[in-house]
């Protein structure tokens, strides 16, 4: 208990009663010594190790490369298709096992309208890998 001392001066008192601090410290220093152990534990897992020569990776199937002009107009692998053939060509390519990816490349002018209605028609078909080509950006 901290107690003022002589004088009638009323001002603050500048002593620190440290009793509640030296408790709070003995409280963290149990819950430490308690849980310091515990932390020193470690679990042993067994990751899995990648294979290269699975069969998954000796089938390699070409993607699909799907091209949208900035006029709507398509070209399935370099031949030019309407949406009806799109759709029929995806239809049996969505049945092949393994599917092959199908890879858009749309032009940037492209109006997205055009290629979300690929992707829907796609999507209806059954394909389930359907990716975005890019070009690499300038260098400079």
């Amino acid at each position: 208990m901290a107690m003022s001392t002589g004088g009638n001066s009323g001002g603050p008192m500048s002593e620190i009663n440290v009793t509640p601090l030296v408790d709070v410290m003995l409280v963290l220093l149990i819950i430490f010594m308690i849980t310091a152990p515990l932390m020193s534990h470690s679990i042993t897992i067994e990751l899995p190790t990648a294979n290269p020569k699975t069969k998954d990776s000796e089938v390699l199937v070409p993607p699909l490369d799907l091209a949208i002009k900035q006029d709507g107009s398509m070209y399935l692998n370099d031949q030019p298709v309407t949406e009806a053939e799109l759709r029929a060509q995806l239809a049996v390519n969505a049945q092949k096992t393994p599917q092959p990816e199908l890879q858009i490349r749309a032009d940037k002018a492209t109006e997205f309208k055009i290629v979300k209605k690929v992707i829907g028609n796609a999507k209806d078909s059954g394909m389930v890998h359907v990716g975005f080509m890019t070009t690499d950006a300038p260098k400079g």
